[in-house]
Order: structure tokens, then C-alpha cells, then sequence
């Protein structure tokens, strides 16, 4: 992976995928140009058929060929092991409320001939520019939908049986480099424990918010051992810049187990006031901060936030507001 030179921001795509709203196809195109616009050297698109069943990276696809971006001048991730299918319920079957009007559903498929499967059908939604990087998605959640230890260990071999799929297409030049993206890190860790990856996408777990000590060492060990490390979700699935949804999860002030995150994010609120910075600069700020980290993920539903986020991530805070948020007990 020492020939991809990563840059700090790489564009999420949930985005275009109705993540929360839907999307009109003028905004989708006007935010992949702002994207290609405002790269430093090659665009580097993440995404998934998780993200709208498919329709994000269908939607990335599209608005590529609309815009002649030439295939040389992107580079395409897709985290694999979901796989589209027809819509049959109201709504679809995976995280529920979250996709808006969306017309498939979506199922984990991670297995040999899953994730392969899954490889072919992300390249021709992208409809002519290929996924360059490919990772196993959700490992955490299939794992989590064992039935009993022997489907458990069953699924663990599942993983296993995916992650040499993929690495055949690596030794086949099909693609530039294997990875995980995962929000559990700890299903990270026992992945590269068997299998030394090209890189992790670590996802709504190194945050403003949470961000465990033990997170902070096993980064250190990754990067010590020649592992790209991506930090995504850093926003807590939008609720630390104001989203109603916690790791896509609603919180409601009506709900007393919720009443300690909501409470935490006024007190960071009222910080960043004080301080006159915006939620969003310092949480892309503390996620891109972590050492060892050596990109960011940030997704977008506005084209002219891809020209802000990229400078957030590149202007820093000052000492003053880290040391106010310390102090109030908001970060360790």
C-alpha cells in the first residue's frame, strides 16, 4: 500500500445514498465535482452497498460519467459484504429509519463466494470505474447475528473465507489493497491478529466523544507495523454537530437513559461557544488528531461543505479550548 499516497480527507458517500434525506441528482453531481475539485491529488471516494442498498455507489458512479472524470483521477474504495436485493417490506430491512427513500433492500453476504459477488455487483453499479480498494463491512454486525457459539465460530470462518477472496484479487491486480471497515475496533483487532490488512477504517469509535485509551494504543501498534489507519463517523452518526441520531441509533429527551449524552453534548456546545469554534471543526479536528491516524472519512450533503470540511481538517484549535474541555471532564 506504500504506492497509494492517502490524503487527509477522503470522501465519504453515505451522503449519496440518502443518509437521512434525500437527495436531488443535481446536488449528488454538484457534490462529487466539488470532491474532484478540491482533492489533493487523487479523489479518494469511500463507499459501500450498505449505503442507500447500493444507491450511493450508483450515484458516485453516475455523476463520474457525467462529469468525464477521468478513471485515473479517482480512487474508488468500496467496503463489501452487503448485497442489494429487492425492496419486499415498507422499508428496508437494515438500519431502520435511517435511509430515505430508498427503492432496495440490502443483506450481508461475507463468505468466499459472498464477497466476491458483492465486489461484482459494486463495480457495475459504479457503471464503468472499478473499486481499486475493497474491504470486509460490518464484520461487527454479522458476528453480532450468530445464532449460538458454533454460528459464531461458523461466521468468524466466514470472514476468514472473504478476506482470501479479496486478497486474490489483490495478487491478481484486480485491486490496490485490502482493509476493514468496521464501528466495533475490537473486531478489528482480532481481524489483524490472523490476517495483516493494508488498512482499517475504524468507525464511530476514535471520537470527540469516545475515545478509548486502549483504541489509542492498538492504533499506535497498527501504524508501527506499516498499517494505514482511517478514522470515520467521527461525528457520532451527526448527533455531536446537532443530528437527532446517536451511531444511527434516535435519542430522545424523553428517555432517561439518553439524558447523559444529551447533557454532554450541551455542556460541549456551550465549550465551543465560548470558544467560538463549531462542533464540527473540533470534532474533525480531535478525529484526525489521534496519532497514528492517517486520513479522515468525511461525508457530506452539501457541495459547499467539501471546500470547509477540508479546511477543518487542516486548521487547528487552540490549545485553550482542548485544556476547557479536559477540564470539564468532556475528553480524557
Amino acid at each position: 500500500m506504500n504506492e497509494i499516497s492517502w490524503p487527509r480527507v477522503i470522501y465519504g458517500t453515505s451522503g449519496l445514498g440518502n443518509l437521512y434525506t434525500v437527495l436531488e441528482n443535481t446536488t449528488r453531481q454538484s457534490i462529487v465535482e466539488a470532491c474532484v475539485q478540491h482533492a489533493d491529488g487523487l479523489a479518494v471516494f469511500d463507499t459501500a452497498g450498505k449505503y442507500g442498498a447500493g444507491l450511493a455507489l450508483e450515484s458516485l458512479g453516475q455523476c463520474l460519467r457525467q462529469l468525464k472524470v477521468p478513471k485515473e483521477k479517482v480512487l474508488i474504495s468500496n467496503k463489501l459484504g452487503w448485497y442489494r436485493i429487492p425492496l419486499t417490506t415498507p422499508e428496508p430491512t437494515f438500519e431502520r429509519g435511517v435511509w430515505k427513500d430508498i427503492q432496495h433492500d440490502a443483506v450481508q453476504r461475507i463468505s468466499y463466494e459472498g464477497i466476491l459477488a458483492c465486489y461484482e455487483q459494486g463495480n457495475a453499479l459504479l457503471n464503468g470505474y472499478n473499486a481499486q480498494l475493497v474491504s470486509v463491512h460490518d464484520p461487527d454486525e454479522y458476528l453480532a447475528g450468530a445464532t449460538d457459539e458454533a454460528d459464531r465460530q461458523q461466521r468468524w470462518l466466514d470472514i476468514l473465507d472473504a478476506y482470501r477472496a479479496l486478497f486474490e484479487l489483490k495478487a491478481s491486480g484486480k485491486v490496490k489493497g485490502v482493509g476493514v471497515g468496521s464501528k466495533d475496533w475490537k473486531v478489528i483487532q482480532r481481524i489483524t491478529e490472523d490476517i495483516e490488512l493494508d488498512w482499517v477504517m475504524i468507525a464511530n469509535s476514535m471520537t470527540l466523544h469516545a475515545h478509548p485509551p486502549a483504541l489509542s494504543r492498538y492504533i499506535g501498534e497498527l501504524t508501527d507495523q506499516g498499517t494505514v489507519v482511517i478514522n470515520s463517523a467521527v461525528f457520532n452518526g451527526g448527533f455531536l454537530i446537532g443530528s437527532d441520531y446517536y451511531n444511527y441509533q434516535l435519542v430522545q429527551a424523553s428517555e432517561e437513559a439518553h439524558q447523559p449524552l444529551l447533557q454532554w453534548r450541551n455542556e460541549f456546545f456551550s465549550c465551543c461557544e465560548q470558544h467560538q469554534v463549531s462542533p464540527a471543526h473540533a470534532c474533525i479536528q480531535f478525529g484526525i488528531g489521534v496519532s497514528g491516524i492517517s486520513s479522515i472519512a468525511l461525508n457530506t450533503t452539501r457541495a459547499e461543505k467539501v471546500k470547509v470540511n477540508i479546511d477543518m481538517a487542516t486548521k487547528p484549535i487552540p490549545a485553550s479550548f482542548w485544556n476547557d474541555l479536559q477540564s470539564k471532564g468532556l475528553i480524557q
